[in-house]
């Protein structure tokens, strides 16, 4: 028991556990802020079109997500349920991202278009079978509630390294973003560092021995729904979604912003914002941990958000060609510090909402919960894109002119930067109402924690009328309705 107190408590344990999420942050970056732009710049795609591409990903995330949960908690291996397929993602997600990146001009635009949604197909297989395993990890190794915020925040400190570089090194080696090849390059240097960094998770985590879920394949669809019976793990989806949301509509149209509306893409303008950006949502990573594990882990979202809203309504007075670029930078800065507190808060309570499940029905199953989460992820991620390709051309984003080089009309580059600023807005806004109404913290969970304790018969205390209030308050069910396994196999009990 000592020993893998110890083992828990080393920094290079929670070092590696953080690796693989130079895959997940950065991964997502470079799809989000280049995809769309290499489909419509270097490919000439109409923007309306490309953007229902990750659309369609996230579709077919609604099938494979749940799967891979399944399947992950059902998985026999000597690596462990999770690690095992860490090891046979690291190979599967590095070969699907090159794949994403195949300069493709055969068959018109329809043939053009049904090359590119398969190759988002297998790139979003590739993600879920890294990302559900890896969502569900932590709760398989770590018991202890503040000794998960740290892991998390170690995380989400590679996270934003791996955006850092995701943001960076595309912007230093694509010098001409109507340059196919050049993002073709790029992907192959990332698959490599991708695969490294999943990897080395795979070798230094661990897996505590537990009862492998018992339930059939067929069960899986229905478990995936009856994960949202519980009331925080619905709380935390509409976080999930609206608060990556709000980062994805800021990367997804920084190119955009800065090419169309700044007219600043050349110079090294573009790469220098992407690095204030980065770099503060590292140094975000680094101020929030603590203060989260001191705190709630809450408290990140609710002290970032704000400062984060009022930065990005003040880059509206900035958004014409000409502007001040030091200002721009300092926002942007800003901004950064607000994101990171988003993604440290979100990931750490993930890791929580499998205990709240288990104590709804009876049953671990951190990689189900998981796979969820991750679906509602890369929702957000698709829907996004999908709605900054309507958004465009419903401003009179002409992709022809971008193909040429040629500066889109002044109304339109008005319009992006309403676009630009006025989502992020009102998703972040969504996104504190959900995080307000969150009601688990460390005495909450202590709580939960508590009362499994009780129901396998390792604590024999007497519940009290406070705690019944918390864990029905957390669980959203009424105290005689809880440690049914009926709550994960039926949708109505």
């Amino acid at each position: 028991m000592g020993e893998q107190k110890h083992r828990e408590e080393r920094l290079w344990s929670r070092i590696s556990y953080g690796f693989a999420d130079i895959y997940g942050g950065g991964a997502f970056v470079v799809i989000g802020t280049f995809f769309t732009v290499f489909l419509t710049k270097a490919l000439g795609m109409p923007p309306a079109l490309a953007g229902t591409i990750p659309l369609i990903g996230k579709v077919w995330d609604a099938v494979n997500d749940p799967i891979m949960g399944a399947i992950a908690d059902r998985t026999k291996s000597k690596y462990g349920s999770k690690r095992f397929w860490l090891l046979f993602g690291a190979i599967s997600s590095a070969i699907s991202f090159i794949a994403l990146w195949i300069p493709f001009k055969v068959g018109g635009v329809v043939g053009q278009y049904i090359f590119y949604v398969v190759m988002y197909l297998l790139f979003s297989t590739g993600a879920t079978i890294v990302m559900v395993p890896y969502n569900g990890l932590l709760p398989d190794m770590i018991d202890d509630y503040t000794l998960r915020a740290k892991y998390s925040a170690t995380r989400m400190a590679f996270s934003s390294f791996g955006a850092i570089i995701a943001g960076l090194i595309p912007t230093l080696m694509i010098r001409d973003n109507t340059n196919a090849t050049q993002y073709l390059v790029v992907a192959i240097l990332f698959s490599v560092i991708f695969f490294v960094s999943v990897f080395l998770t795979f070798l230094g985590t661990w897996e505590r021995d537990k009862n492998l879920h018992e339930s059939t394949m067929k069960e899986a669809f229905t478990e995936s729904i009856t994960v949202f019976k519980s009331y925080s793990f619905r709380l935390l989806t509409g976080m999930f979604i609206f608060g990556q949301g709000a980062a994805d509509f800021l990367t997804g149209l920084a190119v955009y912003y800065i090419d169309d509306v700044l007219n600043a893409y050349g110079g090294g303008n573009f790469t220098i914002l992407m690095g204030v950006l980065l770099i503060a949502q590292f140094l975000g990573m680094l101020l929030f941990g603590p203060i989260m594990a001191k705190t709630s882990k809450k408290f990140p979202i609710l002290a970032g958000t704000p400062v984060r809203i009022l930065a990005t309504l003040a880059m509206l007075a900035f958004s014409y060609e000409g502007a001040n670029f030091t200002i721009i930078l300092i926002l942007a800065f800003i901004v950064g510090l607000g994101m990171a507190g988003t993604s440290t808060s979100i990931f750490a309570i993930l890791a929580d909402i499998a205990d709240v499940d288990e104590l709804i029905t009876s049953i671990s199953r951190p990689s189900t919960c998981s796979s969820m989460a991750t679906f509602a992820r890369q929702l957000a991620a698709g829907l996004t894109s999908a709605l900054i390709g309507v958004l465009l051309a419903m401003v009179g984003y002409d992709e022809v002119l971008a193909a040429s080089g040629a500066r889109q009309a002044l109304s339109t580059q008005r319009g992006i930067a309403l676009i630009f600023v006025f989502t992020q807005v009102i998703f972040m806004i969504i996104t504190l109402l959900f995080t307000m109404k969150f009601p688990v913290t460390k005495k909450e969970f202590q709580i939960v924690r508590k009362e499994i304790a009780r129901r396998k018969g390792e604590d024999d205390s007497i519940i009290t009328d406070e705690e019944i209030r918390v864990c029905e308050k957390v669980t959203g069910l009424s105290y005689d309705r809880l440690w049914d396994k009926n709550n994960a196999f039926k949708i109505k009990n």
